[in-house]
């Protein structure tokens, strides 16, 4: 694929930095309302009328910003074609949202040709946020302020290693997920994008998502990539639309892959 020039690159990252800007102003003001609205979807999970308000600002953004680019969001559908295509989950852990746990995020992500070339993580209610554009490192800090750059951790084995889990309930194998938990350090489940920004920090080495979307994890590839890490659906395979995920330093990647596979590798 033909890679943008850098200027492109940065130019497309600050809109999506001022997009969670502006989802962040939305989404935080509703946290905790006694009066929150929340319906059901189809699919049975929740969608509050922060998610909707959030989105459209977002999208607004995009189209006044970048008029010719496509967008996939959760709670708005597909608009326009072409290579370049923003994703917009605008708040990653609706459940927790409407909970009053403070862990949920709004993600943007940006894919040009095929590869996802900028992510933004962005989790007020915990005053953090994440980003990355390809070749430029990943960072994180607190929302509108300058960030550090990031890296994963340098474990090399799973007997070291920290592994969290979205649910081990959800998995199609849970005995070979409760397998590997058997083999590592400590395992926890901090489930959603969470898992996936530890990983990209260096506080956890493996996050594993059995069931996504692309709006949920695009964002989160680049920001683990750019760090050091490797980012797979739970076969191995590099993508974003496999509809599960594995995020890790890289170095133990190999092994959860194959602890995960049906045959099950000695650990």
């Amino acid at each position: 694929m033909a890679v943008p020039a850098t200027s492109d690159i940065v130019s497309d990252l600050q809109l999506a930095l001022a997009a969670a800007d502006l989802a962040d102003a939305v989404t935080l003001p509703f946290f905790r309302r006694p009066a929150l609205s929340v319906e059901t979807k189809a699919d049975m999970s929740p969608v509050t009328e922060a998610d909707k308000a959030a989105e459209a600002a977002v999208r607004d953004l995009v189209r006044a910003e970048r008029a010719s680019d496509a967008v996939l969001g959760e709670e708005m559908g597909s608009s326009g074609g072409g290579d370049r295509r923003w994703f917009i989950d605008p708040i990653d852990g609706t459940v927790n949202f409407v909970r009053g746990i403070p862990v949920w995020a709004t993600l943007i992500g940006l894919e040009i040709a095929g590869e996802i070339m900028v992510g933004v993580v962005s989790a007020p209610a915990l005053g953090r946020r994440w980003w990355a554009a390809r070749g430029h490192g990943a960072f994180a800090g607190v929302p509108g302020q300058s960030g550090v750059r990031i890296s994963v951790s340098p474990i090399g084995t799973l007997a070291e290693a920290t592994v969290s889990a979205g649910g081990v309930g959800r998995f199609a194998f849970p005995a070979r997920v409760a397998r590997l938990a058997a083999s590592v350090e400590r395992d926890r489940g901090f489930g959603d994008f969470w898992s996936h920004v530890l990983v990209a920090e260096g506080a956890c080495e493996v996050g594993l998502d059995p069931v996504v979307s692309i709006w949920d994890i695009a964002p989160l590839q680049v920001i683990v990539e750019e760090a050091g890490g490797k980012f797979t659906d739970l076969s191995g395979e590099r993508r974003v639309d496999g509809g599960s995920a594995i995020s890790s330093n890289g170095l133990v990647h190999e092994a959860v892959v194959a602890a995960l596979s049906a045959d099950g590798a000695q650990l």
